[in-house]
This record gives C-alpha cells, structure tokens and sequence, in this order.
C-alpha cells in the first residue's frame, strides 16, 4: 500500500535526510519545516505524521492536539531533543502512538513506521464479496454495480445475503419467511414472491432460479 505521511522537523538537513529514507520505501512524504505549514494540511489527513516537538513556531503538543482533534485515528510518531520521561508521558497523553528521541539513525525511525503502520492499517481488509457483476459490502449493508450503490430496501437486502450464503441451496417460501420474518409471522408467502421479483428487477444479473411449487435458489457462480 502507497502509504502517505507528513513529516514535521525544523532541522532541515534531519528533514532531508529523513525524508528521503522514508521515501526509499516507497511511501509518499510531504516535509513541513514549520507547524503553520503543518497545519495547513491538518484537513487533508495523511496514514502517520511524524511530528517534532520543538517547532519555531507552533509546537508539537499544540499541533498534536490539532490533529487529534480532526483525525483522532491517524497516528502521530513525536520526535523530540529531550529524552525526559514528561516528554513521553504528555505526548501518549495527548495521543501519541510512539516516541523517539534524537540523536537516532534514521533507519530506526523507519523501523518504527514500519511497525506503526502494519499495527495501523493491517486489518483494513476489503469487506466486499464478489458477486459478479455486483459486489457486496455486508457491513455497510450495499450492493454495488460497476461502482455505483444498488438501491435495495433492507429486506432486499436481507433475502440477497440468504441467497449470497447459500449459494445452490433450495429455499422453500416458507423457509424464506422464518429467515426474513422469524416464526410468529402471520400473513400469505406471496410476500416472498414480491420480494424476490424485485429484488430480479434492481439486480436482473442475480442468478436467482424459480423452483415452481416450491421456492428459490441462487445458483453457484
């Protein structure tokens, strides 16, 4: 993953130096040298910031407390002159997700981004299920073709994730109604019917089969 991150050091040689060993990896840097610079992208947030404390302008407790406010679950690494215990303690406290005193090798601060971003970013996987041509995102509850959300109501919803994990499987009508509606349901099974005719109509690539006398399956593939 093309990682984006801002780095905030007023030392401009370290900047450099830093810069271009984070850049080796791959990743995209954007350098301030000041905290106003800084703040000013505070609103386009990267994936990590890695943020000195002592700025000549702004300084890193003030601008962490910024960025925490707009984007409380982008990672902040503080890098400060002063290896003191308050220094640790305030920057976890204001949220902080590592610490690294200078002098440090550069490759040590990679290192650690390394470390931060997998621990970050790792368990971002993709919730959407192929189901050609539509793709399925069930945490969010959308169906989407070519990009753009299929419109369904919730129940249309529901019956296409039946249908979705339980590819092959024959569902009788009355099987549909105890899934979708629970068992103290009192009304005809030609509201599974309707329901399955428009779910055909918004999603007309389904391969949905019609078991006459009996019900419906989604054929597998």
């Amino acid at each position: 993953m093309n990682y984006t991150i801002y780095i905030v050091e007023d030392e401009k040689n370290l900047n450099e130096l830093l810069t271009m060993y984070l850049k080796n990896e791959g990743w995209s840097v954007t350098s301030c040298l000041t905290g106003t610079e800084a703040r000013s992208l505070i609103n386009q947030p990267p994936h990590l910031w890695i943020l000195d404390i002592m700025l000549p302008d702004i300084d890193g407790y003030q601008l962490i407390r910024e960025i925490k406010a707009a984007t409380p679950d982008v990672p902040v690494i503080f890098i400060s002159a002063r290896d003191a215990d308050i220094d640790r303690v305030l920057g976890l406290e204001l949220g902080s997700d590592d610490y690294i005193s200078k002098p440090f090798l550069p490759r040590e601060l990679v290192i650690r981004v390394q470390k931060l971003l997998s621990r970050t970013y790792s368990e971002e996987v993709s919730t959407l299920i192929n189901l050609s041509p539509y793709q399925i995102d069930e945490q969010v509850r959308i169906a989407y073709l070519n990009g753009q959300e299929v419109n369904l109501t919730s129940k249309e919803f529901d019956l296409l994730q039946l249908f979705l994990h339980n590819q092959g499987q024959a569902f009788s009508r009355e099987q549909i109604l105890t899934n979708l509606w629970g068992s103290d349901y009192f009304g005809t099974d030609r509201v599974v019917d309707d329901l399955v005719r428009r779910l055909r109509k918004k999603m007309p690539d389904l391969k949905l089969e019609t078991i006459y006398g009996y019900g419906y399956r989604m054929l597998k593939g």
